[in-house]
């Protein structure tokens, strides 16, 4: 794909109509694999946006040209190119290509056939006529099995619609009308089934949950247009009924047997309601429903253990199952913005509704609740569990807009919450920032640099800890002559808001009382920390919103500021060295004491410790270059460059394998050294995991996890090795091991034969 212009467009032109209907659907079949990520959606979309677009149109819109069987024929067709047009999931101008080519009639077609053509005046006809209407002919079954990709594609194209797109630009200005009421009756029949739901097959409650979806997704458009029409045609719909099915909404979610042990088709039931209630819940007409539902939605989330929250959307909307052949093993897919558990993404949306839509009378009686009820604190650590775990997506950005009703603002991380020990700590500390008053903070440079750069001076470039030859050769205390930098800020900062913005640069998230609110939303927009302006908005974040990830990792690129004020220097190595910043030609990496200091414990006693090595600007790391780079990334972010994976490691020579996990093997007895549990603990998983599939590699690892007395990783690899134990004894592969491990691989092989019986 380096130059995919002339696949792209031979797969193009075979998804047209001139080609035999089998050849058609392996061209979509082969767009849909290379637009599978939204990575790869961008780029066919940069090449050639409009033919796949049209092509994807005229494919579903084909239909109706057949008579009989001949349209039932081109259903294996139209499946396809709706495959391929759940592309509107991605951002991109696909969106308006889309519009421009009638989507929104194509969509009409597939729910209601043939009804532009039987209601040429729809659109003239009162609101409670064309309902009438639109719910006789949703009935028509012709081409259900289309209908969950229809109302996914409406919901993708509604929710990433700008503020003021307008869906009536074409001269069919009246299809996105129809299309709403259309998705509000569908939602109506939905809610109205209830707990019948439960009890129809299984493929139609699975169906039921996109047309509900769709409703969802519409009424929280950030289009106007959109938002509003879904709104008031949603509420004329639910009249007269509206708030008995609230009340039957509640019932269920309250209900004790709707938490534990339930099939799919009761899961979905439940997800369904939970969509429904927070589509009720956003209306106007039933705000009096709210403190009722934010308690009920409260107490759901509460009562669910975390080990049950652990269903993904795919699981159930059979639709969006891949039915290509073979299996992607080494490509990036992005999980859906629901994440791992598409329950507690509905809860928590839900509860952020309902918290916010609130009158401040109705604020107080759900605090009062809270606070009464003594589970306030538990609730908050709860929200705070979640937003510390990145498998949740979508839901983390909801638990925190949930907390910002409690004071804290932004997303706690691991590597935050060490990071934030270091803002009161002035040793290492390189930036003085003076207010107008005179009061000062000591703050570190490079955690500005990465952080909010705003917030250093624009003038001439400043470089607090570039190395020059002198620093390096000699084990010298430059360290503690270094100057500090100051900074004065503006009049108009303040001490609180400056103390409560730091805590948020420092750790990732701030408490802040709503009396600061205000002034420090004025100030985070000023600094450029956008993020941390939009939660003290408490605006909805765009759908699929990435979450701000806490990485320092920039800092150890070639910035303007570099900050660098220690070199960590790997055991030496035969191939030649040269650094662009000094001249040591030993393996090393400039780094930055405060990082060090926060990051590990270890290095943090280390650096306080008054010995020598606390003085240098030099700390040998007794690990191979490789392994230090490694290390180094995780300091930095907490996380663990892990090896290739999937077809990559497959192919991957048994020489090369070897040296990758001896790498980690190397990093886990440093870890063992250095109290660094995580780190440790990843290593075990990734070589565990490597020897999984090339167990010709065990015997080695084996011999070099006991030279190094990490002995979790040698009784793992011994259990690599157990299946084979016979041939490899009998062949002489054991001579080099000492009897203490052949005697362990003997005793996994004998532990082996006994658990096969």
């Amino acid at each position: 794909m380096e130059h995919g212009e002339t696949i792209v467009g031979a797969m193009v032109r075979f998804m047209g109509s001139s080609n035999p209907l089998s050849v058609r659907i392996e061209g979509f079949k082969l767009a849909q694999c290379l637009m599978l990520t939204e990575q790869g959606c961008s780029r066919l979309v940069s090449m050639c946006c409009e033919p796949i677009v049209e092509a994807i149109v005229c494919a579903i819109n084909e239909w109706k040209l057949k008579e009989g069987k001949g349209a039932n024929d081109q259903i294996p067709l139209m499946i396809e190119a709706c495959r391929l047009a759940m592309i509107t999931r991605w951002p991109g101008k696909h969106h308006l290509c889309f519009w421009k080519r009638g989507i929104n009639k194509v969509l009409i077609d597939i729910l209601m056939p043939n009804f532009v053509g039987k209601y040429p005046s729809y659109h003239t006809c009162p609101l409670e006529e064309q309902i009438a209407i639109a719910r006789e002919n949703l009935i028509d079954n012709l081409f259900l099995v289309l209908r969950p990709y229809a109302w996914d594609i409406l919901g993708w194209l509604a929710i990433r619609c700008a503020e003021d797109f307008d869906p009536k630009f074409s001269e069919n200005e009246a299809y996105f009308d129809i299309l709403t009421v259309a998705a509000c009756v569908a939602f109506e029949d939905i809610i109205g089934r209830g707990n019948q739901l439960c009890h129809d097959d299984v493929i139609s409650t699975f169906r039921s949950e996109s047309a509900v979806r769709v409703v969802l997704m519409m009424i929280f458009s950030s289009c106007k247009y959109i938002s509003s029409k879904a709104r008031s045609v949603l509420c004329e719909v639910l009249n007269p009924n509206g708030e008995r099915y609230v009340k039957q909404l509640l019932y269920t979610l309250n209900s004790p047997s709707s938490g534990v042990n339930l099939g799919m088709p009761n899961l979905v039931h439940i997800v369904i309601s939970l969509i429904g209630l927070t589509c009720f819940l956003a209306l106007p007409h039933y705000q009096g429903f709210i403190v009722d539902g934010s308690k009920t939605l409260l107490y759901y989330m509460m009562g669910r253990s975390s080990e049950s929250f652990c269903l993904p959307r795919s699981s159930y909307a059979l639709h969006l199952k891949s039915n290509l052949p073979g299996r992607a093993c080494c490509s990036f897919h992005s999980e859906e913005w629901e994440g791992k558990d598409v329950i507690l993404f509905h809860n928590l949306w839900g509860l952020y509704v309902s918290i916010h839509h609130s009158s401040s009378k109705s604020k107080f009686s759900i605090v009062a609740v809270l606070q009464s009820e003594n589970i306030r604190t538990e609730l908050v650590n709860k929200l705070l569990d979640i937003c510390k775990d990145t498998s949740y997506c979508g839901a983390r950005w909801f638990a925190s807009y949930v907390l910002t009703y409690f004071s804290y603002f932004g997303f706690p991380s691991a590597l935050g919450v060490k990071i934030g020990k270091a803002l009161n700590h002035e040793d290492y500390a390189d930036i003085e920032l003076i207010l107008a008053n005179g009061t000062s903070f000591c703050v570190h440079g490079v955690l500005l640099m990465v952080r909010c750069p705003l917030l250093l001076p624009p003038e001439k470039p400043f470089d607090g800890g570039t190395f020059d030859d002198s620093s390096v050769t000699n084990d010298s205390d430059n360290w503690h002559r270094k100057f500090r930098k100051e900074i004065r800020l503006s009049c108009h900062v303040n001490r609180l808001e400056l103390e409560k913005l730091l805590e948020y640069v420092y750790s990732g998230y701030v408490q802040a009382e709503e009396d600061t609110v205000k002034r420090l939303k004025i100030l985070a927009r000023r600094c450029g920390l956008h993020q941390l302006s939009e939660l003290l908005s408490r605006r909805i974040p765009e759908w699929a919103t990435e979450i701000p990830s806490f990485d320092l990792k920039p800092a150890l690129g070639q910035g303007r500021h570099k900050f660098w004020d220690i070199i960590l220097e790997s055991k030496a190595t035969e191939l030649s060295w040269t650094c662009s910043i000094c001249s040591s030609s030993v393996p090393h990496m400039h780094v930055h004491r405060i990082i060090l200091w926060a990051s590990c414990d270890y290095l943090q006693a280390l650096l306080q410790s008054g010995m020598q090595e606390s003085q240098s600007q030099i700390l040998k790391v007794p690990v191979s270059w490789e392994a230090l780079v490694k290390l180094v990334c995780w300091f930095y972010s907490f996380e663990l460059p892990e090896p290739p994976s999937g077809c990559l490691w497959s192919n991957m020579g048994t020489k090369e394998k070897l040296h990758q996990l001896e790498l980690y093997v190397e990093l886990s007895w440093l870890a063992d050294f250095w109290l660094l549990e995580d780190i440790q603990d990843a290593c075990f998983r990734i070589v565990d995991n490597g020897l999984s599939s090339a167990r010709q590699l065990s015997v080695k690892i084996l011999q070099m996890a006991a030279n190094l007395s990490q002995w979790k990783l040698a009784e793992a690899a011994a259990n690599h090795v157990a299946p084979s134990y016979r041939q490899l004894h009998e062949s002489g592969e054991f001579d080099e091991l000492d009897e203490t491990l052949i005697e362990m691989v003997r005793a996994a092989s004998v532990r082996l034969s006994q658990s096969r019986g």
